[in-house]
């Protein structure tokens, strides 16, 4: 792998955090993941709460 595609690896098992028993991420690990402002993700939550699972939220 060179040098410009090592840089861009994130390794999301670090990402993930256990909370009362239960495997989360925070929402500014997902905006790191896509890309966008972590405002982004929580608008799209709210505005499209049928297209996210349950365990999602």
């Amino acid at each position: 792998m060179n040098d410009i595609a090592e840089k861009d690896v994130i390794n999301i098992e670090e990402m993930i955090y256990e909370i009362d028993g239960k495997e989360v991420m925070l929402d500014t690990d997902l905006a790191k993941l896509y890309n966008v402002e972590t405002k982004r993700i929580n608008e799209a939550v709210k505005n499209n709460p049928e297209k996210f699972p349950e365990r999602y939220l």
